[in-house]
C-alpha cells in the first residue's frame, strides 16, 4: 500500500479544499433563484445549449440543442421552455425526464467567453400556444421541455478562453476528421458505403431540421 502522502486519489472534502482552496464569498454565493435582466438577455442571444439529465437507473446524459437565437422562451423569471425539434427519435433526454425531473442547462453565446448555467425541475409539455410561438419556417415543435428554475448563475470565461473556442484560427479543416458517414460505417453499418450514408445525412440536415 502506498503511503498517505503518495495517494493519487482524493475522496475527502477537506483534503480537496486543501488543494484547491476556498472560493471568495462573492463566488461561493453567486447562485440566484431566478433570472435577472442579464440572464434573460444571455438566453435571448444564445443559439446553443447543452442539457443534462439523469434517469431513474442513474444513467447520465448530456444533449445539445441549437436553433436561431431566442429559441429558448423565457416564460417568467423562474421558468423557461426549450423546443424539442425532430431528431433521431431516441428521445434520451425526454425519457430521462419522465423518470427524474432534475435537469441542468448550460447556455453559450458565440463570441462571449462566459456561460450561463441553470438547474431545476423539468416536464415535457404539449401546450399549443407555446409550441406555436416556437415555430421556425412555419413548423412548430411537437413537444417542449419546460423548466422551473431552482438555481442560475454565470460561469467565468477561463475554460473558453483557454480553449480559444471562438477563435476561427483554431478551427480544424473538416477534412482533418472523419465524416459522420465514415464514423457510422465504422461503428455500426459496415455493410453500407460511407458516401451513401453521408448523402442521407446531408439530405436530413437540409430538409429535416424542423
Amino acid at each position: 500500500m502506498p503511503d498517505d502522502h503518495m495517494k493519487t486519489s482524493i475522496s475527502d472534502r477537506a483534503e480537496l479544499r486543501a488543494v484547491v482552496g476556498e472560493p471568495l464569498p462573492h463566488i461561493a454565493n453567486k447562485e440566484r433563484p431566478s433570472l435577472d435582466k442579464h440572464c434573460r438577455r444571455f438566453i435571448e442571444l444564445s443559439p446553443f445549449l447543452a442539457i443534462g439529465t439523469i434517469g431513474a437507473d442513474g444513467h447520465l446524459d448530456v444533449s445539445p440543442r441549437g436553433d436561431p437565437p431566442g429559441f429558448v422562451k423565457v416564460l417568467d423569471d423562474r421558468t423557461i421552455a426549450i423546443p424539442e425539434r425532430p431528431g433521431n427519435r431516441r428521445a434520451d433526454t425526454l425519457m430521462a425526464l419522465m423518470q427524474n425531473p432534475k435537469v441542468s442547462v448550460m447556455f453559450l453565446v458565440p463570441g462571449v467567453e462566459e456561460v450561463l448555467r441553470l438547474s431545476g425541475r423539468a416536464e415535457v409539455v404539449r401546450d399549443g400556444a407555446l409550441l406555436g410561438a416556437m415555430a421556425v419556417n412555419g413548423k412548430a415543435p411537437k413537444l417542449a421541455i419546460k423548466i422551473a428554475i431552482d438555481h442560475v448563475f454565470f460561469h467565468c470565461g477561463k475554460a473558453l478562453t483557454r480553449s480559444k473556442l471562438w477563435d476561427p484560427k483554431t478551427h480544424i479543416k473538416r477534412t482533418d476528421y472523419a465524416s459522420f458517414g465514415e464514423i457510422i460505417h465504422d461503428q455500426r453499418m459496415s455493410d453500407e458505403d460511407p458516401a451513401a450514408i453521408n448523402a442521407r445525412i446531408d439530405k436530413s440536415y437540409k430538409n429535416d431540421l424542423y
